[in-house]
Formats: structure tokens, sequence, C-alpha cells
């Protein structure tokens, strides 16, 4: 076939794969070759497919028997399976959301399929596991069990048979294929829960794994292009009534509740590409490099940034699955890793999260993001993450309680400022936590949570952004308490070595008492408190006490503005998982941890109540004292009006006006905003090196200031014009619109002139 140009061998080629054939790249006669030509074309065009899928079914095979066999393990399940196929242990009875403990048959299955297949174990090729193995399948297949939740009978249930089918390959009967069918079948791209928002991708996954098996490369081809086709951006898919899937903010939304879902379906969803474009990687089933790049930057400024040094999960970037053992444990490399297979996108930075998780480097990660989408800001330093989670009236506070998991999340969403130092702060607290004081909340102390099913409400508020250049940035929320007669407004300003907390204007109509908790995680250590500037250790116990200028624990200080009366307690608390999850697996037995909580009280019908805490993480005990004596923060304002802080030594100044304002910044500077607004400020004396600003309710087209400040000139959507009169710079900016308003808008005014 060398004969006949390369040009029309790609031709009749691109009619029969998927990807990076030109169908324009032949431009010769019609007639350039005969039918019997084209027929043998076509023939080889269709070889080469299935030399392809031959290729990707190896690998796929190759993947499940990675682990090792534990003959041990294997001797156990032949032992004490009974003569239907079923082992003792396993509820088979109950198929309801919180029970379904089938899949350990499941599970069951591919350890034996494993050990059949693989020349290291004793049982290789062995009759009496073949035996074993078929009567669990056959009655698994006699059974077909249905959950009463889809997710099973659509996802969870086909992919694990159809593992053991992979392994088995050709030692299954046609039989076993035959019935197995409908059960696989049900993982298909029509399948119900086939839906926009991450369980489309899994579902085309485990049904081009079924093409795999069943040697079909036309549904391969079909399920390669459904899966790149989901790469991309709910908006671009113009369907204004659906948003779900992955945002132009990098975060990832599940549902039409708009709840960040960045650390659950998100991360399948990018796990899902990431396995299949490593596995096609080289093939002509490979996706197009526009796909994977999308891909690999939601994962490094999406998921990654959502991380606590891009290697364990952030708590308040979680929902329901804080209810789950194990669910802070850190991320492994195989993601990036895979990502490495496919790409050379960004290769260094993925190399970096890999080194990170692998601890070979140190993290040196620095940066503050804001998803204007989910309502969540993180920042990172290289010894410290923190973020904020909130809610506004364009989604909901909190993700529901599906499947009886997170049952006491009602106020995750409202503010909540996790700080992490070594990442493993808060792994497993969640039994024993005290959940109307999660770290950063300002809450009414109820006797009790209302019901699970009133964990979900519609946020209440317009006024919920940030602003961010990058580097530094602040989030503030106009709270409003979607389930309590309860408002505050609450800022979080973020800088280097330390950030700070604000609270103005908290009211309540409750008959009890409000909080707002700096901090509930492990107690590890000492804790150190200052006050007259003398330092002392706390004792075991819960504490009242007065006049605190400082509290110290586990490598974070606590800085009070003015003394301050706190509530600080260190003691061994109780609970069990059985209180916050209620599938099956997870019992009332009573847990006990040590527990660290710093909470300030603002009494019962609190009016007008404010609060102002500084942050400073990697602080060793012995700076403790000497730190405090020389804090660069101060605080300009902190009323409902205006909520600003300057940092001293950076000097960046960072501004929430909720209503038209002015304030003076220095003596021969200050700012005036004729509409609501998020400002910061970078300035060198009075010299403004850098303006940031954003709108918090998505509702602005512009934003105007006026700057005591010489500044002239125009620069892309950003002009500034100096005023003799009033000796004052009129600065407006145009603001993004549409999928990215709430988006941060800067202006570097040397690019201006001066």
């Amino acid at each position: 076939m060398s004969l006949y140009p390369s040009t029309t061998y790609l031709l009749l080629l691109s009619l029969f794969l998927p990807f990076h054939i030109n169908a324009q790249a032949y431009s010769g006669p019609s007639h350039f070759f005969s039918q019997e030509q084209a027929i043998v074309l076509k023939e080889q065009a269709e070889q080469s497919s299935q030399e392809g899928l031959e290729v990707l079914r190896k690998k796929v095979i190759a993947e499940l028997m990675e682990k090792k066999v534990n003959d041990n393990q294997i001797t156990s399940l032949m032992s004490t399976q009974q003569k239907d196929g079923r082992w003792p242990g396993i509820n088979y009875q109950d198929v309801s959301r919180t029970g379904f403990e089938h899949s350990i048959h499941l599970e069951n299955m591919i350890l034996l399929s494993r050990a059949y297949k693989s020349s290291s174990s004793q049982y290789f090729q062995d009759t009496k596991l073949k035996q074993a193995f078929d009567q669990a399948f056959q009655f698994w297949v006699q059974h077909d069990f249905i959950c009463d939740n889809w997710w099973w009978n659509q996802i969870g249930t086909p992919d694990r048979l159809l593992a053991s089918m992979l392994i088995m390959d050709e030692s299954l009967s046609e039989e076993q294929k035959n019935k197995a069918a409908p059960i696989v079948g049900r993982a298909t791209l029509d399948a119900w829960g086939a839906r926009p928002g991450g369980d489309l991708i899994k579902i085309a996954g485990i049904w081009g794994k079924y093409a795999l098996f069943t040697r079909d490369s036309a549904t391969l081809n079909l399920v390669v292009k459904t899966m790149a086709s989901e790469i991309a951006f709910a908006a671009d898919r113009n369907t204004p009534e659906d948003r779900r899937g992955l945002q132009t903010d990098m975060s990832f939304h599940h549902r039409h509740d708009r709840v960040t879902s960045t650390l659950s379906y998100g991360l399948g969803y990018a796990k899902a590409f990431a396995d299949w474009a490593a596995k096609v990687a080289g093939t002509e089933y490979r996706f197009p490099e526009d796909k994977i790049k999308l891909l690999v930057d939601f994962y490094l400024d999406g998921i990654c940034k959502t991380t606590v040094y891009g290697k364990y999960p952030d708590p308040g970037a979680k929902n329901r699955s804080l209810s789950r053992k194990g669910t802070l444990w850190a991320y492994t490399d195989q993601l990036p890793a895979k990502l490495l297979q496919a790409t050379d996108y960004r290769k260094d930075e993925l190399k970096e999260i890999i080194q990170i998780r692998s601890g070979e480097v140190k993290p040196r990660l620095k940066f503050n993001r804001f998803y204007w989408h989910t309502e969540y800001l993180s920042h990172q330093r290289p010894n410290y993450f923190t973020s904020v989670r909130m809610h506004s009236s364009r989604n909901h506070t909190m993700e529901e309680p599906y499947n009886g998991e997170g049952l006491r999340n009602h106020h995750l969403g409202d503010g909540s400022n996790f700080i992490s130092r070594t990442g493993q702060e808060y792994t497993n607290i969640f039994p024993v936590w005290d959940w109307q004081k999660i770290p950063g909340t300002t809450v009414v102390q109820k006797p009790a949570l209302p019901s699970e099913k009133e964990i979900q409400k519609k946020g209440k508020t317009d006024f919920v952004g940030a602003v961010t250049d990058g580097t530094y940035g602040l989030a503030a929320f106009d709270f409003k308490s979607a389930h309590d007669a309860l408002a505050a407004k609450k800022v979080w300003f973020f800088f280097d070595q330390e950030y700070i907390s604000l609270g103005a204007g908290i009211q309540s109509a409750e008959k009890y008492p409000v909080v707002t908790t700096l901090n509930q995680c492990l107690l590890k250590g000492d804790v150190l408190l200052m006050d007259n500037r003398q330092v002392k250790k706390i004792a075991h116990g819960q504490h009242q006490l007065n006049k605190v200028s400082g509290v110290w624990h586990d490598s974070i200080a606590y800085y009070f503005l003015s003394p301050a009366s706190v509530n600080l307690s260190k003691q061994t608390a109780s609970g069990n998982w059985r209180l916050i999850n209620h599938q099956s697996t997870y019992t009332d037995q009573e847990i006990r941890k040590d527990v660290f909580k710093l909470w300030l009280e603002h009494g019962s019908k609190p009016n007008d109540a404010t609060y102002a805490y500084i942050v400073v993480p990697a602080l060793s005990s012995e700076s403790f004292k000497t730190y405090a004596k020389a804090l660069p923060l101060e605080v300009l304002a902190n009323t409902p009006q205006i909520q600003a802080v300057r940092h001293s030594e950076l000097g960046i100044t960072q501004l929430v006006f909720y209503q038209p304002g002015s304030l003076q910044l220095s003596k021969n500077m200050n700012i005036t905003v004729p509409q609501a607004a998020i400002v910061m400020l970078q300035t060198e004396g009075d010299f403004v090196k850098k303006i940031s600003v954003s709108d918090p309710t998505r509702k602005l087209q512009k934003i105007s200031i006026s700057l005591s400040s010489k500044i002239e000139g125009s620069h892309e959507n950003i002009s500034a014009q100096w005023d003799e009169n009033s000796r004052q710079t009129q600065i407006e900016f145009d603001l993004p619109q549409g999928e990215y308003a709430g988006q941060s808008v800067s202006m570097l005014p040397e690019s201006l002139g001066k």
C-alpha cells in the first residue's frame, strides 16, 4: 500500500477514526483510487482501529492486575463462601440508600479473578478458585440486586462487575457474558445518570471498558468522542437552564444548587478523563490537545488550589463526605502522573504536585484565588493554607445530606475558615465535633441542630465576593443566616505571614447566645495564653478568660487587637460516626479525641456587636510574645458600612464598601467609592502601585473610584483622569459580565502614566 499517497490513506482513515484525521488532507481527483483499493484501505483502517483497541484493552487489564494478590485472603474467601456463592457477613437484603453492602461481594469477585489470572499466586488457574468465582458470579447475575440509589445500578455495580469480567475475559462462558450484559448495560450513554456535571464522563468510561471487553471499536469511538465533548465549560454547552459541570472560574458544580463539588464530583470527573487520556495517549483514539489542556487547567487551578499544598483536601471545600472516614487523607500522585502521560502542557507544575505528594520537595506554593461561581476563596503560602467558604442568593448554603451522610452540615457554608499547617489538623475529628462551632463561623448556639432535612437552604444575600490579584486578597460576606434570625458583616484579609478577620453589625433576634469560632481542631501539644504581656500554659479543661491578648496552639497564634474575653477548651470530646453518617457501615461505637476550641461570645440577641482578630500561622512558641509587639496590621474601619485593613510592611490596603462612602487612608490620601464595592490598593508612600476591584453583587457594569493620588491615562478596560479642581483622580473600571461577573479587575498605574 505504500504506492498510494499518505493523504489518500488519511482521508479514508478519517471516516473510521475519532480524532486528529483531517478530512481535507486529500485534495486530489475522486477517481484517484478504485473501489477495490478503497475497500482495502477501509479494511486497513478497521484493522488499525482493532489493534489500537487491543492495546487499550491490555492496558486496562494490566492496571486491574497491578495489586499484589494476598493468597491468605483468597483462602479465607474460598473457605467462607457458601454453596450458593454468597459470603456471610454481607446483608444481601438491605438495598436501601444507606445500606447496599453488596459491593463487598463484587470486590470479592475481583480479588478471586485477580488470583486466578496472576502467575505469582498459588491459585493461578486453580480449578477450585474458578468454581468459587463462577458461584459468586452466578449468585450475582441470578439475583441482579437493584439499589434504591441509582448510582449503584448505573455506576458502582457495572464498574465492579466489569472489572472482574475484563480480568477473566475468555475464561468466562458465553452464558456468563450474556447474563452479565444487561447489568453492565445499565451504564450506557442513554442512562438516566449519564448527565452533565460529572456522572456522564464516569458512565462513558465504564461503557468504554465494556467496548474493550466486547472488542467493539465503533462503540469505543463513540465513547471517546463523548468523553472529549464533556471536557468543556458548562456555559459553552449553550444550555442556559443547565449550568452543571465545569465552571469558568475552574470550580465544579454537580447540581443546580451551585454548591461546590470540586473535590467530589469534580475530582471524579478529572480522574475519569485523566485515566482515559493516559490510556489512549499515542493511539488513534487520543483526545484533542485543547481538551487535555482544559482538563490540566481545571486540575491545577481548580482541584489543586482547593487543597492544602496541593496534597490534602480542604475540609472547607467538602460536603457530606466530611462524614466519611479518611475523607481528608492525602491524595496520591496517580492523577497528575496520568496527565503527564497524556501531555507536556504545564508539565513543570504537574511534576511539582507529584514531588510534593511524594515528599520529594517542600511546598513552595503561593497564591490567593477566588472562585466566584462557588463563593469560595483559598489562600496558600509555603508554610500554611487557609480558605473561606460562603454562600449567596446565587447558590445554596450546602449540599443536601444524600444517602444519610453529612447529617450536621447546616453551618459549614456560613463563612467557614479552616487553617492548616500540615493538612492533618482535622483528620477524622468530625464524629466528636461541635457542629455549631465551625472555624470562622458566627452561629446561634441552639440546644440542637435542626433536622437534616433543613440543611440545604437558598442563600439570602447578594453581597458576597472577593477581590484578589492572585497573590493577595480578601473575602467579604454580608452574612444573613438561612437558619436563624442572625446577620453580620464578615471579612477576611489575607497577606503573607498573617491574616485578619473582622466582624461588624452582628445582630440576632434569637434568645440563644451567638458565638464566633476562631478554630476547632485536634489538640496537639501545649496551649499558651497571653494576658498583660505575660505568657502561660493553659491547663486541661474549659476556660472563660478575660483581657486576653493572644492564644497559641500547634504553631498558630491568634491575636486580639484589644484585650478580649474569650472561651477556650482543651479537653477530650466524645461522639460516634453514626451521629453524622447513617450508612450501614457506620456505628454508634464511642470515639474519643482531644480537641482544641477557641471562640468569642457575643451574648444573646446582640445588636451591632463586633470582633477583630489576627491569625499568624507558622509561629513558634518562642516568637509568640515578641511578634505581638510589632503587629503590621492596622484596622482602618470596622463598621456595618466599611471594613478596611492596612498592612504597613506590604503597603497593601484592603477595603469593603457595603454602600457608597469615603475613607482616609493616610495623611495625604483618601478614597471615595460612589457604589458598593471591594477594593485593594498597593501603595508606596502616596504613589499607587496597583489597584484591584470587584463587584460582589454581580450587578454592576462599572466601578468608579476617586483617589487623592495623581494618575492619568487609559489601558484596556480602565481609565484614569486627574481632576485639578478636586485634586482627585477619577478611575473607572469596566467589569467582567456574564459568566465572569464577580471576577477581579486589576490596574497597574505605571502602565497608565503618572
